[in-house]
């Protein structure tokens, strides 16, 4: 009887000190995975070929196609999040950044869209997205510069 009450007592601290931990937030989980690239402000890095969200990312997410882009951009890709941490983070974006003109801004990602979108394939991300700005400049859409080749 007096083992599992010491153990217990010695998971004791352990268990304190993550229940003192707050989840992480989306905000928190956008600063550790994504503005390394992006920035604080969301204005990514032109040199580094990383495009700004202003602007931008509400025409991109306004499409099936680019919905589907932002799922497989690298940084996603390798952000080692779970599909809801990623929805909520893709949502704390588009709430930052993601008004298009006219006021109107794109649905918001669920679980169960991340986890279908980034189901598809998608071999060459580089030339998806130019798909992406094409059919956005079809539509009369511009979008930020995207300088890799």
């Amino acid at each position: 009887m007096l083992k599992p009450l010491s153990f217990a007592l010695a998971l004791l601290p352990a268990a304190l000190a993550a229940a003192d931990q707050p989840s992480r937030t989306a905000h928190t989980n956008y600063i550790l995975r994504c503005a390394g690239c992006h920035g604080f402000e969301g204005g990514g890095t032109p040199e580094g070929g990383i495009p700004a969200f202003p602007g931008s990312v509400g025409h991109i997410a306004g499409t099936e196609m680019g919905r589907t882009y932002m799922m497989h951009v690298p940084g996603v890709v390798g952000a080692s999040l779970n599909n809801r941490e990623i929805a909520e983070v893709m949502n704390y974006v588009l709430d930052v950044w993601g008004e298009a003109e006219g006021g109107e801004s794109a649905a918001y990602f669920s679980e169960e869209e991340v986890s279908r979108r980034r189901a598809i394939e998608v071999p060459d991300v580089v030339a998806y997205r130019r798909l992406v700005v094409d059919e956005l400049t079809e539509m009369g859409i511009a979008v930020a510069e995207y300088p890799w080749p």
